[in-house]
């Protein structure tokens, strides 16, 4: 006679039964080694690819009062100006702002080896004002910003030359001081920009009450004009 089941045999057998049957259904969840592989080269195939972050340049301004800001606050001077123009053109680029107000070209010339850093990717030399409201000989003048374009190439420097012009009423003087930018630019084979001032200069609207030195709006004009000069010459060197 086949004994009753108890009820502690029975509870054993459902154990075993359902113990065996997750251990079945676990085993078939289980990665295969074969299959580990294929799956993370897939993670790696369909992961976004990460776009190189471009390279900043850097340009200095090595100039005078008007690359220094005189009498604006520090986010209205051409240094800032100038980079937000280059980078809305799509231009990486830092902008170091070497301008001394009261600078002249011999005074540009003599810092010329702490102001200008060997890391510089352009360097724009916008001087020359001061020495012709100081009526400074233009052959003084254009022996100072030689041998600052010497002293830059000597230093695998790339060298764009802002221009200057002197007020007609200067008369021979003039005509003398404006021809040393241009000159220069075509003999050293440089870039230049024909005038720092154009669009701003002697227009009351874009001036301080000095009527020499650029307000902010008159800044604006001048980073929208020198931008893309700039950026060429950064794609030049």
């Amino acid at each position: 006679m086949t004994p009753k089941p108890t009820f502690i045999s029975t509870f054993l057998r459902r154990r075993t039964v359902l113990t065996g049957g997750a251990g079945l259904v676990l085993a078939g969840c289980s990665p295969s080694k074969d299959d580990a592989p294929t799956k993370a080269a897939s993670v790696q195939a369909t992961a976004p690819r990460q776009a190189p972050v471009p390279t900043e340049k850097i340009v200095t301004l090595l100039g005078d009062s008007i690359t220094a800001g005189y009498g604006l606050s520090s986010s209205d001077a051409l240094p800032v100006r100038l980079e937000e123009a280059l980078r809305a053109l799509g231009v990486a680029v830092r902008i170091r702002g070497a301008g001394v107000s009261g600078d002249t070209t011999g005074g540009g010339l003599a810092r010329l080896g702490y102001s200008v850093q060997d890391d510089t990717d352009l360097c724009v030399v916008a001087l020359g004002g001061n020495d012709m409201l100081q009526g400074v000989d233009p052959a003084t003048v254009r022996a100072n910003l030689q041998a600052i374009i010497e002293g830059l190439k000597a230093r695998d420097i790339p060298v764009l030359l802002a221009g200057m012009k002197a007020p007609p009423q200067y008369g021979a003087y003039a005509a003398e001081f404006d021809r040393i930018f241009a000159d220069l630019s075509r003999q050293d084979d440089i870039p230049a920009y024909p005038f720092l001032l154009e669009g701003v200069a002697l227009d009351r609207r874009y001036n301080q009450p000095d009527g020499i030195h650029p307000n902010a709006a008159g800044v604006r004009i001048i980073a929208k004009g020198l931008a893309p000069v700039v950026a060429a010459a950064l794609s030049d060197a």
